[in-house]
């Protein structure tokens, strides 16, 4: 398989909404795909596209290269819909149905769905599939995308440190919680923890993991835990989980608590707005699976689509993070600008696995993040 990078892709706004992510046709004829001529299923997990992380953004971009938006989903159900699998179970025949349908690309969300992919593109060769966040499942009618989630977060890591001098915080701490552990969410967390200490060293951190992608109510109490012991920020990269953060630090800001949520995959600004004007988010890191759906669909519509996988990171802006919060300040965003412009020129380079990681002077050596 070809392992390529890709360049500078145009992103379209971050839109966050809930539109119905469920069922599917059961029509035996082809979709139509409308002036485009590229129809696509979007397959998720049990969280659908109404997560506001994940697989909202996977959403964003099939919206985008239609030219719809998420409140007018205008070639729904003629170019392109999706079906969201309540359990595991489902994987295998949901794959199969869009496959029997006649989708020109069926895209499926995080590894959780490799192994029914795997089987499923083993019979159809000549069916084109699209999987996020993998890049183990080898066929040439697979690409597989994936991102530079260390990057992004080492970002948003140091966006905290940077918050918590600023505030005049004495030996702040700060959490990671992790949905389910894997190589791609150790991503997420050695490059937040990276960028912390690359601004305050001696920084303690306490990393937690739910082990499930739809419990926010497991995070929720751990991050009341964590900040009633002294945590100042909390990172989720855990699905819809992690809004189990955001909601707890909504609580304690509106009780005058200085303590901040950092959002992930997509802008969560808005899911912790309290008091009407202010949000709980201080950042998000921004994944933006929004770039691999378009380069997809394009890939497919221009007849250039092959079997490899692709890396979105940083200089083609797979991964970012979000300035809508002004408590974010002009001074951080300037200092952060010029250290991502550091790691696109290979000034700063970022460990992506925690054995690279501990390596590192000072780097915790008791985190549970995996490697595999």
């Amino acid at each position: 398989m070809k392992r390529v990078l890709i360049g500078a892709v145009l992103i379209g706004a971050l839109v966050t909404a809930s539109v119905f992510a469920g069922g599917g046709k059961q029509s035996s004829s082809a979709p139509s795909g409308g002036s485009t001529g590229v129809t696509v299923r979007l397959l998720t997990d049990a969280t659908g596209i109404d997560d506001k992380s994940f697989n909202a953004a996977a959403w964003r971009g099939i919206l985008e290269f239609y030219g719809d938006t998420w409140q007018n989903p205008k070639g729904r159900g003629a170019s392109y819909d999706a079906v969201t699998a309540q359990t595991q179970d489902m994987y295998i025949p949901n794959i199969t149905q869009a496959t029997d349908e006649g989708y020109d690309l069926i895209v499926t969300t995080g590894f959780t769905f490799a192994d029914a992919l795997g089987e499923v593109a083993a019979k159809n060769p000549n069916q084109k599939y699209l999987i996020v966040d993998v890049d183990f499942v080898n066929f040439p009618n697979v690409m597989q995308a994936v991102y530079a989630e260390h990057e992004g977060s080492f970002l948003v890591g140091v966006a905290s440190a940077l918050k918590a001098k600023a505030d005049g915080i004495a030996n702040p701490r700060f959490g990671f919680i992790g949905g389910v552990p894997g190589a791609t969410i150790t991503k997420f967390e050695v490059g937040y923890v990276q960028g912390i200490l690359s601004v305050i060293p001696d920084a303690q951190i306490v990393d937690y993991y739910v082990n499930d992608w739809g419990a926010p109510a497991l995070a929720k109490t751990q991050a009341k835990n964590w900040y009633d012991s002294g945590v100042y920020a909390i990172y989720s990269a855990a699905g819809n989980s992690g809004n189990g953060t955001i909601a707890q630090a909504k609580e304690y800001r509106s009780a005058g608590r200085n303590v901040w949520a950092i959002g992930v995959d997509s802008d969560q600004y808005e899911e912790g707005i309290y008091n009407n004007t202010d949000s709980a988010v201080l950042t998000s890191m921004l994944k933006r699976v929004e770039t691999s759906l378009i380069y997809g669909l394009n890939a497919v519509k221009n007849n250039t689509f092959r079997g490899e996988v692709i890396t979105f990171d940083l200089k083609a802006d797979g991964v970012g993070y979000s300035t809508a919060n002004s408590a974010l300040s002009a001074d951080i965003v300037k200092e952060l600008d010029q250290i991502k412009t550091r790691i696109t020129s290979g000034q700063i380079k970022i460990a992506a696995t925690n054995a690279e990681a501990k390596k590192l002077s000072g780097f915790p050596q008791n985190l549970k993040a995996v490697d595999d």
